[in-house]
């Protein structure tokens, strides 16, 4: 399951559903990943690791290596990121809540992104503020 979202309204923009466990990156390359336009700046956690190379405006965290560990400078940008990161994890934390993304879902399989985008619809509604 993938969620974009818009990093200044915080709501919802779009939602991508695959069957089974599949990997972020891969996801992303599946999905959304082509119709992205090329002045949006992507910022993504470590899972979209190879973004960018097809995606030349984004930013994912830098990983230390086995041999050569980060440096201070990358360990500030990393901080810096996740600072400007967290409210995505605060829309994912919002629809934990509502049990669709913390629990085993148990229902039909062809209807999950079906209730996932109506439980994003609701949280979109409640930042409209209508």
């Amino acid at each position: 399951m993938q969620i974009v979202i818009c990093a200044k309204t915080h709501m919802v923009i779009a939602v991508f559903v695959d069957c089974g466990r599949t990997h972020d990156f891969k996801m992303w390359k599946k999905s959304i990943g082509v119709k992205v336009v090329k002045h949006i700046r992507i910022k993504a956690d470590s899972g979209y690791q190879g973004i960018g190379k097809l995606h030349n405006n984004s930013e994912t965290p830098k990983k230390k290596n086995k041999n050569k560990p980060l440096t201070k400078e990358e360990k500030a940008a990393n901080r810096s990121l996740s600072s400007e990161r967290v409210y995505v994890e605060h829309v994912n934390r919002r629809l934990k809540r509502l049990r669709i993304l913390a629990e085993r879902y148990r229902n039909r399989r062809r209807r999950y992104g079906l209730r996932l985008s109506l439980f994003c619809g609701l949280h979109n509604f409640e930042l409209s503020g209508v």
